[in-house]
């Protein structure tokens, strides 16, 4: 049960900053929904730098890695939001931002993790 609570907390602090990214950085007057591509990364380098501290001398708790890694990073990453906008560019024929926002956010969100990782060490 203390494990549902950790998740549950981590999930609404995550989404709610990953709705406030959102709304601020998503507007109609770019192609590329800039607030998810920021989720996805920040995301992918917090939950390198929380696992890497996790294996590093047991420097997280278990607990803790529940809260912010499954919790926090789970809510605050939108990969369910990416798949859905890259349909509406694959819908509307925007070959150009359907790949150019796949590989960013690929090729970022990869890296993001390996930098977290390092980091950590």
């Amino acid at each position: 049960m203390k494990n549902l609570i950790l998740v549950f907390l981590g999930g609404g602090f995550g989404s709610t900053l990953r709705y406030l990214l959102g709304k601020y950085l998503n507007n109609t007057n770019t192609t590329i929904p800039y607030g998810t591509l920021t989720a996805n990364i920040l995301g992918s380098l917090i939950i390198g730098i929380i696992l890497g501290l996790a294996t590093k001398n047991n420097t997280l708790s278990q607990s803790h890695t529940i809260l912010l890694a499954t919790g926090f990073c789970g809510g605050f990453t939108t990969f369910s939001s990416f798949a859905y906008e890259n349909h509406l560019f694959l819908k509307s024929g925007d070959f150009l931002s359907f790949a150019a926002y796949t590989i960013a956010s690929f090729v970022f969100g990869f890296l993001a993790v390996f930098t977290g990782i390092y980091l950590a060490k």
